[in-house]
């Protein structure tokens, strides 16, 4: 039961089965020690079924296990490659029902003239996200009644930050994970347009996932959305942010002047920056080297992994006063810009912040506020 209970343990183990790390006693010495061999021949049905929910909520269940599997067949855990070849499977099934109805979606908004790119969820190939994010420059009635004809969509209810957000979620008979989508402004606040989402809507490209194509966000700009949801939003991080990121960064797929140009823009490049030093040293922390970034980035970042802490299933990065600064930052550059409307839209974070943390408090969620 102890590796039940240490989920820190766990967050170790599954970070070194996604993520090279070095085999012999020389090139390990002065890192934490190994789990993988340690553990394959011994993690029995109570062990799996907790580190399945950890790997499910970090969106790396393909991943992650398919990397273990690998080392329970190498230690003979015939047992443990029996449970984990089960829950390969039921999440596949999962996530090829999603990517059906996600095809058709997009297929059919596309047909009403709702242009859709696909943003987020699809950033974790083979793996899926819990939710399918859509962006759109569309009209917002026109994609509600496009969903609601097609395919008997529902709205969901929405909170404070989705209608400032204009953010629309749908329930669609039959789909278990809720459809998402983002018209016209991205960030917590809807306070990001012009160059950010333009250029997701221009740049997009098409990526086959299963059987399917989708219009997917460039690796600039899935940087950039994922700076917003975790350095600016929801201060933690995914494995999955990291592994997706890392990605991009050691296929060299990062156009670092563009990146660099997108963030001054939108007042994010510091969080962009931090974000990515961040990714790079916790790799190093396991595979013994980081990933590839320009000097610009590793200069403009303010802080690196010595400010995240695991805890609650995700790796949380510490908000004040670091965070603070960086959405102090992006306020400033809209204000220097003159961009009054949106600078007034994100100076009502804060209040929303605390209203969430108090109806979290008062009623055990935040969902109507945030």
């Amino acid at each position: 039961m102890e590796f039940v209970r240490d989920s820190a343990k766990q967050i170790q183990l599954l970070s070194e089965l996604l993520f090279s790390v070095p085999s012999s006693v020389e090139e390990t010495a002065g890192k934490r020690p190994r789990l993988v061999p340690e553990l394959a021949a011994s993690l029995g049905e109570v062990d799996l079924g907790s580190l399945e929910r950890l790997a499910a909520s970090n969106h790396v269940i393909v991943r992650g296990f398919a990397a273990l599997r690998n080392a329970f067949e190498n230690v003979g855990n015939d047992a443990g490659t029996g449970w984990i070849n089960e829950s390969l499977q039921r999440e596949q099934s999962r996530i090829d029902h999603a990517l059906r109805y996600l095809s058709q979606i997009c297929e059919t908004l596309n047909e009403r003239g709702c242009l859709v790119t696909v943003i987020k969820s699809l950033d974790h190939v083979p793996d899926l996200g819990s939710d399918l994010d859509l962006y759109s420059d569309a009209d917002s009635a026109a994609i509600i009644a496009a969903m609601k004809q097609a395919f008997g969509a529902k709205l969901a209810d929405r909170s404070w930050g989705d209608r400032l957000a204009n953010k629309w979620n749908f329930v669609v008979p039959g789909l278990p994970e809720l459809v998402e989508v983002h018209v016209g402004r991205l960030g917590q606040t809807g306070e990001q347009t012009a160059a950010i989402t333009r250029s997701v809507a221009e740049c997009a490209r098409v990526l086959e996932a299963g059987s399917y194509r989708f219009r997917v966000a460039a690796p600039e700009e899935r940087i950039v959305i994922s700076t917003l949801q975790r350095m600016y939003r929801h201060f933690y991080i995914r494995l999955c942010d990291i592994v997706d990121n890392a990605k991009l960064l050691d296929d060299r797929a990062v156009d670092f002047d563009y990146l660099e140009s997108l963030g001054r823009q939108s007042g994010l490049w510091e969080g962009i920056a931090t974000y990515l030093v961040i990714i790079s040293q916790y790799v190093e922390q396991y595979r013994g080297y980081g990933v590839p970034l320009s000097g610009r980035i590793v200069r403009s970042a303010k802080f690196g992994t010595s400010q995240v802490r695991f805890r609650k299933d995700f790796l949380r990065v510490s908000i004040l006063p670091h965070s603070i600064d960086l959405y102090a930052r992006e306020l400033k550059s809209f204000l220097l810009r003159g961009d009054l409307r949106n600078g007034l839209r994100l100076s009502l974070l804060p209040c929303l912040a605390t209203a969430a943390a108090l109806e979290q408090k008062i009623t055990g969620s935040d969902k109507g506020i945030w």
